[in-house]
């Protein structure tokens, strides 16, 4: 009884959105069509059962890393290192994966990981702090461990006023030339950004149309998921210094040069918004090395792609495709977990949650 009335709780936070966005958006038509459709082979990595993932990322060496969001109780790591027999490790150790729902928060102990980020020669692993989808039960934070000893190298809690008490800290990118980690916050609209060298933080673009859910439910077939998720899924183009974010349940990108965030003045920053794209309602984003933005169609169990000229193709479509949520790529393959997020009412003991790779096509 107690994790439906959390459930529920969630719900009713999540359904007083603002009534321009309590119906749904329609879709509309994408000037340039998915002209293509790209057959290929999905390839599972790994399932978990009764264990509901969520991240993946795959580190400069192949070393793959994935997590576990602390939404409901029985949650046995946060933080899992796939090794090369599938074997699943929990990183660092068992100790930093050991928390409880109901147990006392401690600074070395995972409470509620919702992403893993890979970078470099470090894996950033972002702390929710919140449990249940109940509100945040201290700063949310990124832990930093140096992947040659799995030690902790770093810690960065985000400053006070820089998220809500019903904030869900979602997803992360590191921009190594700005000296800066970005954030989407899918429970409370907004973008979070966080200076390195200051390890202070801020917020931006709070409660703004860009970071808001447009929609208050998704259609699977002839179901609803009602729910309105506001800023998930990130990407970062390095090579052309601009920030990528979508709400899940909307179908609008947007975009932003990361030198707005160096602007103190809040409208001075809502200026350099730039809407991109109408596109599906995805989760998780990531940019290739082409510029190819990879997210998933989750209401159509597909993967599409944006090209630099705009055009949208679907890379893999199917049963195999239940909602994809977060991306990483490695040697030219597209990695991705599938959360099953709108199949799910109740118990998940039996349910699969894969992790699965496809190799992209050459271009």
């Amino acid at each position: 009884m107690k994790k439906i009335f959390y459930f529920a709780a969630f719900l009713m936070v999540l359904s007083s959105c603002k009534d321009a966005r309590q119906s749904k958006v329609e879709t509309v038509v994408n000037t340039q069509k998915d002209t293509t459709t790209t057959t290929l082979q999905v390839n599972e990595v790994i399932s978990f059962k009764g264990q509901q993932v969520t991240g993946v990322s795959v580190a400069n060496d192949g070393r793959i890393f994935v997590n576990f969001p602390r939404w409901r109780e029985g949650v046995k790591n946060s933080v899992v290192e796939v090794n090369k027999n599938k074997e699943e490790i929990s990183f660092p150790n068992t100790e930093w994966n050991s928390w409880k729902i109901g147990e006392e928060v401690v600074e070395d102990k995972f409470v509620g990981v919702q992403s893993v980020v890979a970078f470099e020669d470090k894996l950033y692993v972002l702390d929710t702090r919140s449990q249940l989808f109940q509100n945040v039960l201290d700063a949310p934070r990124v832990f930093v461990f140096n992947l040659a000893d799995n030690t902790l190298s770093k810690v960065y809690k985000l400053s006070e006023g820089s998220y809500h008490p019903d904030s869900y800290i979602n997803d992360l990118r590191v921009d190594k030339k700005k000296k800066k980690i970005y954030f989407t916050d899918s429970g409370h609209a907004g973008l979070v950004i966080l200076d390195m060298n200051s390890e202070v933080s801020k917020r931006v673009l709070d409660n703004h149309k860009s970071t808001s859910a447009e929609a208050s439910y998704l259609t699977f077939g002839d179901k609803k998921w009602e729910r309105a998720i506001n800023s998930d899924g990130i990407a970062l183009d390095t090579n052309n210094d601009t920030l990528y974010y979508h709400a899940l349940t909307g179908y609008s990108l947007y975009a932003i040069p990361t030198s707005a965030f160096d602007l103190e003045d809040e409208t001075q920053i809502e200026n350099q918004v730039k809407f991109v794209a109408k596109t599906s309602a995805p989760d998780g984003m990531i940019l290739d090395a082409n510029g190819n933005l990879y997210y998933a169609d989750l209401e159509h169990n597909k993967i599409q792609y944006r090209q630099a000229d705009g055009s949208i193709s679907t890379l893999v479509e199917g049963d195999k495709v239940k909602w994809a949520d977060t991306f990483s790529i490695y040697n030219n393959e597209l990695y991705f977990t599938n959360s099953r997020i709108n199949e799910i009412s109740g118990d998940i003991s039996e349910m699969e949650f894969t992790l699965n790779k496809v190799t992209l096509p050459t271009r």
